[in-house]
């Protein structure tokens, strides 16, 4: 007997920072999420699977109108044409108060109650699938003390919308421990809420299949359910099934082996095309790139970053136009530390007292303000269309607060660069200045 398990579909939730830059793929993949779950669908006929169970957030909140609703009944409807029923229970995104619509599902379809835990049964399965959705978003109590106890020889499957206790990366909804599962003796728990893929196997398998796409650069890499299959009231195996349609990666560019930008811009490069070929054909990649490492390079990146952002698109269209976007570019490698050595200790202390003082420029406010209103002062009088070209500057005038601290933690390696290049310059001059 097979069953899928699957959970925060967050069906039409956009795929957050695409929109942000012209270069993106917005309109491509503005139907991923319901792309990823109509893959979902068809994986469960051509199994096919016995039945499918939905641990919570189907919705991302409110439904903007009702076509998000047609769309899931009629993936429904494909699952009832194959026989198959689905076990569906409401999380913090779509409890009862928050279907503000409501639309009649098919008759496969199997609701948990908020009231009190359910329990539904497959007789010719032998399984029992106990259940309770949420009334109201924050639901912040421990709702396991009300699920019925397990049908004796029979597989018993608990459906939960829950955080689990020290899951500190997610709002705390229906808490409870490991330790509470396993003693309710259940043979399998079908969990959601926590978005990334979780199993943890033994008597009783516990398990996340997490969400079925990335929507942002914090969902990174496979996405999907998970395709589970049991015998003689026993879990046998837990299979992951990717069903995303786009996936989102973190790549770490270590430019300490080079020496100048150009070349750590190659690097970029020739990590785009490793990833490219670990990667699924059909799926285009949505890529943040990450400089790290201490490299005299350092100067050169940070001198023009909208330069850069540019010299790494132009690796990645050169690879495959189609299948990568490159989300974001983002800084934080380290210049090499200043070589004085022919600098006396005056000259040195000079210089770490100065870099000090940048350092600490981002946490002085008067400061900070200062600055803000010169650089909104020039950014207010830059066409709309340099503010378009250029995503740095549009979220420095958009969002100053936040950018500005940044922007000068930043600034002070370019500043250092500079000085220490004139320090050694000058030290050098003096020592070869005849006496």
């Amino acid at each position: 007997m097979k069953f899928i398990h699957a959970a925060d579909l967050h069906l039409d939730s956009p795929l957050r920072g695409l929109s942000a830059y012209p270069d993106a793929p917005a309109e491509r993949l503005r139907t991923a999420t319901r792309d990823a779950f109509h893959n979902l669908v068809t994986c469960a006929m051509e199994e096919p699977v016995d039945f499918m169970v939905i641990a919570g957030d189907v919705y991302d909140g409110d439904w903007k109108d009702f076509n998000t609703g047609l769309f899931f009944i009629k993936q429904m409807g494909r699952l009832r044409q194959a026989g198959i029923p689905v076990f569906l229970l409401h999380g913090n995104h779509d409890a009862e108060s928050d279907m503000t619509r409501s639309l009649d599902l098919p008759d496969n379809v199997q609701v948990f109650s908020a009231r009190k835990a359910d329990t539904f049964c497959l007789a010719q399965h032998k399984v029992a699938l106990h259940g309770r959705s949420f009334k109201v978003a924050a639901t912040t109590e421990n709702l396991l003390p009300g699920y019925p106890a397990p049908v004796p020889g029979w597989l018993n499957i608990g459906v939960l919308h829950t955080a689990l206790e020290g899951n500190s990366e997610h709002a705390q909804y229906a808490p409870c421990s490991v330790v509470e599962l396993q003693a309710k003796g259940y043979q399998y728990w079908a969990l959601g809420h926590v978005h990334e893929h979780w199993v943890q196997r033994g008597d009783v398998t516990i398990a996340y299949p997490g969400n079925l796409q990335g929507r942002h650069i914090r969902e990174l890499g496979e996405r999907g359910a998970l395709l589970v299959t049991a015998q003689d009231g026993d879990i046998t195996a837990v299979e992951r099934l990717a069903v995303d349609v786009l996936r989102w990666h973190l790549l770490d560019i270590d430019i300490a082996p080079v020496a100048d930008g150009r070349s750590a811009v190659r690097l970029v490069g020739q990590a785009l095309e490793r990833l490219l070929s670990d990667t699924p054909v059909h799926l285009p990649l949505a890529v943040r790139v990450v400089f790290k490492g201490r490299s005299a390079a350092h100067a050169d990146l940070v001198a023009d970053e909208g330069q850069l952002r540019q010299e790494v698109i132009a690796q990645a269209v050169a690879l495959d136009a189609e299948r990568i976007w490159i989300e974001k570019v983002r800084l934080a490698s380290e210049p090499l530390a200043a070589a004085c050595s022919s600098a006396d200790d005056e000259t040195q202390g000079a210089l770490a007292e100065l870099e000090s003082l940048a350092l600490s420029a981002q946490d002085d406010p008067d400061f900070v303000r200062a600055l803000q209103a010169d650089w909104q002062a020039l950014l207010e009088k830059l066409p709309h269309e340099v503010l378009q070209a250029t995503p740095e500057l549009s979220l420095l005038r958009q969002d100053p607060a936040a950018q500005v601290p940044e922007r000068i933690r930043q600034a002070t390696p370019v500043l250092m660069a500079r000085v220490g290049q004139d320090a050694r310059a000058s030290a050098t001059a003096s020592a070869n200045t005849p006496t």
